[in-house]
């Protein structure tokens, strides 16, 4: 806790004084980027792969960055979507997901969730990854397995973003574009999922496309 303390000494004194100007500007109103959905994993700092600034993303996080359908469930995920996408007028939405995911690694060991009764509740919203998995990579373990897991989540949870209305218009207008995003943890390379082949692909080394509705209505959830 002291170091925490510490860190918002060392901001005040001198980040922020540094950079008021830009933090006056934002008392006035935000503009972000885009909506950066991960996990509440400790290990992920979405400005820093980014390298964004204060007001350039809106950022949801929780564990095993899952979006639950429409209606499916009463938490802040629902409305955080709407008004990114109806209140801020954002027009592009990323699911990033990320490698050694203990949500992920949860959902495909759920003996291990017994002290956790609430998680357990929680990765329903990933049922459909769970029997992905089940039963498309049965001949995979360990590591591969995960990762596998990993990449299908968010294709699983790019499927559940488009059931929220304020989504759906906004596709349906070409007004929102969606982008599938796989963090590694051990080497910082980010993969974008290219619906055209079917494949998550690094980030570095090709164009960003966003992911179109009609990839994930075929059931291209490849590797």
């Amino acid at each position: 806790m002291q170091k925490l303390v510490e860190g918002i000494h060392h901001f005040q004194a001198n980040i922020f004084a540094s950079q008021r100007e830009v933090f006056e500007r934002l008392a006035d109103g935000q503009q972000p980027q885009a909506l950066f959905i991960t996990c509440s994993d400790s290990r992920i700092n979405p400005n820093l792969i980014t390298q964004t600034a204060p007001g350039e993303l809106f950022i949801l996080r929780n564990a095993g960055n899952i979006v639950p359908p429409y209606g499916a469930a009463n938490g802040g995920e629902g409305a955080t979507i709407e008004f990114a996408v109806t209140g801020l007028g954002i027009e592009d939405i990323i699911v990033c997901g990320h490698s050694h995911c203990g949500a992920m690694k949860g959902l495909l060991h759920p003996e291990t969730l017994k002290e956790m009764p609430a998680l357990q509740t929680w990765l329903v919203h990933a049922e459909a990854t769970r029997r992905i998995i089940r039963e498309k990579y049965h001949d995979l373990e360990g590591k591969a397995l995960l990762t596998a897991t990993v990449e299908e989540n968010v294709l699983v949870q790019l499927e559940n973003l488009r059931t929220h209305p304020a989504v759906a218009a906004k596709l349906a207008s070409g007004k929102l574009k969606l982008h599938g995003w796989v963090y590694k943890l051990e080497t910082g390379d980010v993969f974008a999922y290219d619906p055209i082949r079917g494949q998550f692909l690094p980030l570095t080394k090709r164009e960003v496309s966003p992911s179109s509705g009609e990839a994930f209505a075929n059931g291209k959830h490849a590797i």
